[in-house]
């Protein structure tokens, strides 16, 4: 497979899972504002942004973090490169230059998809916009579901499958951070009616708050930690992300009969994940924690991008 079309398979797969990430965040953060009152704006909306790791380009472009501004700036901003339509417009041109690798159905979801958002793209209320969100999480689903059953579970299956686990992997860490760093206003605020709300709807954002409440009885920071973070089997907790990425990315170079540096870096995350203890975590610091996992997802990001995509370049 040349890279170039391995790249572009893989970016289609983490714009499709960016996009559906950041729908789950507004449309949960939206259904949260009613359970819980801020007496600020900022903090209803705020955090959001932050998750998206965009708030310089967001404090160079707009005054203030309001409703408004927050829900153009991550949903149809085309300036925002993180933004739904931007990403759903990367995926869509990425798909459109591997339409021979790629099943028609799989090519059919992304143009709904791309469709759907321009249809949407004049609302500016999160209230009027829900039913958007919602659709975006369900086709995105859909094109999963006809990822794994129309597409020839080869190279390509593969590099889509990494770039969705590495996306995935990257999102849950950030919502994490934005809950345990920032909306905690004081130590207090631990075990409170109010965290449990909120821990609930940082599982409702990654889909696990049913999955969770089978095994623990309440939300509290100790538990969601041990389930987001290190849980084996839950498919978007960090450990199973980085196993399943590590897994295709294994594949590909046995498929491919050769030897990449990005194998041992992703040993070196799982080494890392599997010896981790989710109360030395808490007790060192859940973002100090956040903030080394992150670095060395982008250390696997470049390392992918020099063993398999820069190829022709050499």
């Amino acid at each position: 497979m040349l890279s170039r079309v391995a790249n572009s398979i893989y970016w289609m797969s983490r714009y499709l899972e960016r996009a559906d990430n950041v729908a789950r965040f507004i449309d949960v953060n939206a259904r949260l504002i009613l359970d819980v009152g801020w007496e600020r704006e900022t903090a209803q909306w705020e955090p959001l942004v932050r998750a998206s790791g965009d708030e310089a380009d967001f404090a160079a472009r707009y005054s203030e973090y309001s409703e408004k501004k927050v829900v153009h700036f991550l949903t149809f901003d085309e300036e925002n490169p993180n933004s739904i339509i931007s990403c759903i417009h990367a995926a869509r041109e990425n798909a459109r230059t591997v339409r021979e690798i790629i099943s028609s159905e799989m090519w059919e979801a992304i143009n709904a998809l791309y469709h759907l958002v321009d249809k949407h793209s004049r609302k500016r209320k999160v209230d009027d916009l829900q039913s958007f969100y919602i659709s975006v999480d369900h086709t995105n689903h859909l094109f999963a579901g006809m990822m794994e059953n129309t597409m020839s579970h080869g190279e390509g299956w593969h590099f889509a499958r990494a770039g969705k686990m590495l996306e995935r992997a990257d999102k849950t860490a950030r919502m994490l951070d934005v809950k345990y760093f920032l909306l905690l206003p004081t130590p207090d605020y631990f075990d409170s009616p109010y965290d449990t709300v909120e821990w609930g709807a940082v599982l409702k954002s990654v889909s696990g708050f049913e999955v969770y409440c089978k095994r623990y009885h309440r939300a509290n920071y100790r538990h969601v930690t041990q389930f987001l973070v290190l849980d084996e089997y839950f498919a978007r907790s960090i450990r199973y992300c980085v196993r399943t990425a590590a897994r295709s990315v294994a594949d590909i170079s046995k498929m491919l009969e050769i030897t990449v540096p990005v194998t041992d870096e992703f040993a070196r995350l799982e080494k890392m994940l599997d010896e981790a203890d989710n109360e030395v975590i808490l007790n060192k610091g859940l973002h100090e924690f956040v903030d080394a996992f992150q670095f060395n997802l982008n250390v696997i990001d470049q390392s992918l991008y020099q063993s398999f995509f820069a190829l022709e370049k050499k």
